[in-house]
């Protein structure tokens, strides 16, 4: 599904690599990832898949093990959870600044955001789709005012591509229907300045996109059951 395309820097390549291998099911929930055959995969040293593995634990797609090697993070309840407890808390936060805050620039580029998503949805672009929902909760960054949410949101953002991926799986169009939905529904509330309308879409959402991805891993795990 992706492609390696070395350019600079290496390591990070080599981790955006990897990170897509994840985020899209390539490289399986709990999987040990293999330096010497990743190395040879990509064509590059063992030292550069090391470095690319230590940017990915930061992001919480690898558990790097003392004398076991590196495996990808479980994708479990638990997990699911805590990614999205965490997300609308700190998303509420930014939100609340943005709706105070905001200026026409900002609508201008939330509007542009939402037509070039919604143009994906058409063209059932998927990972276009994935890639501009989370540029468009990027967007909002800028007023987020505390380096350790912006820190923090950074490092869970490969979490929740992947996470949106399952959902997506388990949900299909229905899916990015309901994203669309929440973008319109985001920008209206923040065009409105109305805070706690915003909260609650937010929270709304998150409990709903949880609620979808914590659903597919339980049929995915009751296929892989059932087959022979």
């Amino acid at each position: 599904m992706t492609t390696f395309k070395p350019s600079e820097p290496l390591t990070e390549q080599v981790a955006r690599h990897l990170e897509n291998q994840i985020a899209f099911g390539q490289l399986k929930s709990g999987e040990r990832i293999y330096e010497s055959a990743m190395a040879r995969q990509l064509d590059v040293s063992h030292g550069s898949i090391r470095e690319g593995l230590l940017l990915l634990e930061k992001r919480h797609l690898v558990r790097n093990v003392p004398r076991k090697g590196a495996f990808v993070t479980r994708l479990d309840e638990f997990f699911v959870r805590s990614l999205y407890d965490i997300l609308v808390l700190y998303l509420s936060h930014t939100g609340r600044k943005l709706v105070h805050g905001w200026q026409p620039a900002d609508m201008a580029r939330l509007e542009s955001l939402y037509t070039r998503m919604s143009d994906a949805f058409e063209r059932q672009d998927l990972m276009r789709f994935l890639d501009l929902g989370i540029e468009f909760t990027q967007a909002s960054l800028v007023y987020a005012d505390n380096y350790f949410i912006v820190s923090a949101i950074e490092n869970l953002w490969p979490s929740a591509k992947r996470c949106a991926f399952v959902a997506f799986q388990h949900g299909g169009q229905d899916t990015l229907s309901d994203n669309l939905a929440y973008m319109r529904d985001s920008i209206d509330a923040i065009q409105q300045r109305d805070e706690p309308l915003l909260c609650e879409i937010l929270e709304g959402y998150a409990q709903q996109q949880c609620a979808k991805v914590i659903a597919s891993l339980k049929a995915t795990e009751t296929d892989y059951h059932a087959s022979p």
